[in-house]
Formats: C-alpha cells, structure tokens, sequence
C-alpha cells in the first residue's frame, strides 16, 4: 500500500466477524452488523502538542484494535475496503483473544 496517514490518523482493516451462531445458525450478510474491531494497516507520526512537540501514537501497525460503530471514513485503496480514523477514535487495544460484539 502506498498511503501514509498523517498526525495522529490511521488505517484500519475491519476483521470480518463470524458468520455463524454457536448455535450453528447462519447469519445472512444482510442481518450483520459491521465488525468494530479491526487492525491497524499504518499509522501516523503522531501529533503535536502545544509547544509544537510531537507526541507518538499509542497504536502501531499491526495491533487489533476495537473502535467505535460509526467510527473513521471509509475508504478504498488498492482495492481494499479501509477506515481511516483519528486515534481518539480507538477505544482500545486488543490482547490476546477476545471475541467482541456491539450491543443492540
């Protein structure tokens, strides 16, 4: 990929969420919600404070992240489908694994 957010932006893939119940019940693409996690493809320096001091992002490429549901703008790029967010819009880093869906 050829793209390098800026200040404290970054790219996000959505991880596609099960399509199955435990119950074995399929879910039709039209019922899904879109996932809310997702990991980080690239990221920003980071931003500036005040004094103009650069302050590094607390995210990096490669993290699982879980991010808001109306979270970044959605992009493509090289084909992909992406969101690109601001880090304040990330709620949290993933560790480890964790299975998380938005509550209704």
């Amino acid at each position: 990929m050829k793209f390098r957010p800026l200040h404290d932006r970054i790219v996000v893939k959505r991880v596609e969420e099960e399509t199955k119940t435990a119950g074995g019940i399929i879910i039709p693409q039209t019922a899904q919600e879109k996932p809310i996690q997702g990991e980080v493809i690239a990221a920003g320096p980071g931003a500036r404070d005040q004094s103009g001091k650069l302050v590094p992002l607390d995210v990096k490429k490669g993290d699982k992240v879980l991010f808001g549901k109306w979270s970044g703008t959605e992009v493509k790029i090289d084909g992909q489908d992406l969101l690109i967010m601001k880090e304040s819009d990330v709620l949290g880093i993933i560790e480890g694994k964790v299975s998380v869906r938005a509550a209704a």
